[in-house]
């Protein structure tokens, strides 16, 4: 079944509530936690990320990226914070809104593919998260506190993933220690189109 792209309203509507988060007062939590608002960068001109996003959320073609769609295509964009799927038959192209690393040493890019989709992730933080966060939990499991969100596919480079997210926040803006997050809903319905096999590329 074809599915249509992320349109014009919905870009818009995407565009205005990511302003919306992104002018509201953090929530009042603990400033530490894993999944705190002190682990999100809020961008200092909110009119100038809006604007950027504006021209460059916008839907692309597979063929500059990849030689072919065998297994299905990812692209991450980490300048338009946008991950991009392909089935492999090119019937479905999908347009979602992400969080991107929050500094430049925590990116990473290049090719890689999927090598592995866990239905249920529980999270454990690396050794430099433990480094930089002494205070972190050393695992947490499924649910509503785990930073993986409901669905996780793994890429072949050690502690990347491309997930889901319970705090809507960090959807669109610099959150995450390396990983690319989506919306939950997102995420499962990558997850049941992605397979083990499908390229993935970040740029």
């Amino acid at each position: 079944m074809s599915h249509k792209p992320f349109n014009l309203q919905s870009r818009r509507a995407f565009l205005a509530s990511g302003a919306a988060m992104l002018a509201a007062p953090a929530l009042a939590q603990d400033t530490s936690g894993v999944n705190s608002a002190a682990t999100t960068q809020v961008e200092r001109d909110v009119t100038e990320t809006v604007k950027r996003n504006i021209s460059s959320f916008r839907t692309l073609d597979w063929r500059p990226y990849f030689t072919n769609t065998n297994n299905g295509a990812i692209l991450v964009d980490l300048d338009s914070r946008a991950v991009h799927f392909w089935s492999e038959d090119q019937s479905v192209y999908k347009l979602y809104p992400s969080s991107v690393p929050l500094t430049e040493d925590l990116t990473r890019r290049g090719r890689t593919k999927v090598i592995l989709k866990d239905p249920a992730p529980s999270w454990r933080p690396t050794p430099s998260m433990k480094k930089r966060n002494p205070d972190w939990p050393d695992f947490i499991g499924p649910g509503p506190q785990n930073p993986l969100g409901t669905r996780s596919l793994h890429l072949t480079w050690t502690y990347y993933r491309i997930h889901g997210t319970h705090d809507t926040r960090k959807i669109g803006r610099k959150s995450s220690n390396g990983c690319i997050g989506l919306y939950n809903e997102h995420i499962e319905e990558l997850y049941g189109m992605a397979k083990v096999g499908t390229q993935v590329l970040l740029i």
